[in-house]
Parts: C-alpha cells; sequence; structure tokens
C-alpha cells in the first residue's frame, strides 16, 4: 500500500491508555523521542496495539505546525525539536531533521517568512495527538 502521507515514523508502542471511547497511545520514535497518538479505543483494539508493537505514525504535513522557540501554554502534547533543512515557495514545505528521521510541515510562505525561517533555523515541531495516525505491519 502507498500512502500520500509524508510523514510515516517508525516508532514502538510503550503504553496505550483505553478510555470509553477513545485511547492514548505513546510510542517511542526510532529517534528516541516521545510522541502521542490519540485514537478510538476500537480501532487500537483492532490494532491489537500493546506495549513492545512496531508502528508507523502517520502525520500529514499539513498537520505539523512549526516554533522557532519554546512554547509554553498550549495543550499540543507533541514538541519534537529539530532543524529546518529546506523551504518552498508560496506554499512552503518546510523539511525538519528531527533525531533519527525528517517531518515535513506544509506552511504559508509569509507564515516562513514570519518565523525568519531558514535552512539551519532550530524548530520545533508541533503536532496534536488527534493529528496522529498509526500503521501496523
Amino acid at each position: 500500500m502507498s500512502l500520500s502521507i509524508r510523514n510515516q515514523l517508525p516508532g514502538t508502542v510503550t503504553a496505550v491508555t483505553p478510555g470509553e471511547a477513545m485511547a492514548t497511545v505513546a510510542v517511542r520514535l526510532s529517534g528516541g523521542q516521545d510522541l502521542t497518538a490519540a485514537i478510538t479505543r476500537e480501532a487500537a483494539e483492532d490494532l491489537a496495539l500493546t506495549p513492545g508493537t512496531a508502528v508507523r505514525a502517520l502525520v500529514k504535513s499539513t498537520e505539523v505546525a512549526l516554533a522557532t522557540g519554546r512554547v509554553d501554554g498550549l495543550s499540543i502534547r507533541n514538541r519534537l525539536p529539530g532543524t529546518a533543512l529546506t523551504t518552498g515557495a508560496a506554499m512552503a514545505t518546510v523539511a525538519v531533521a528531527v533525531e533519527g528521521a525528517e517531518l515535513t510541515a506544509a506552511v504559508t510562505r509569509q507564515a516562513a517568512d514570519d518565523l525568519g525561517l531558514s535552512v539551519g533555523t532550530p524548530v520545533v515541531a508541533l503536532v496534536k495527538s488527534t493529528e496522529v495516525s498509526l500503521a501496523t505491519a
């Protein structure tokens, strides 16, 4: 199966916390960062997710926000520090090097300019846990 989702990060489930309708799944990415996915309880059960399960965390590039400094006062759980690798034209696609992987964020050119993004700029990739999907082999 091929997917148009550019961000496909390999990792391992470290914990599953089921709720009435949703489950939070803690994933340790191959680079050592921790990521949280909020998926339906039914999906967690269908995928048979347990600690140790190998997964791919999938995040559309349009769901990755960028910051150029420490961010406080946000409910966004996933904050991956990295470095901008490239920026694009009208709709900037910013490749972000994070430990052990590369993320792509799609932001407007104006936003990239406002943040002063250029190759080598330190950034923090922000991803809401509800925007993380999980896939198993």
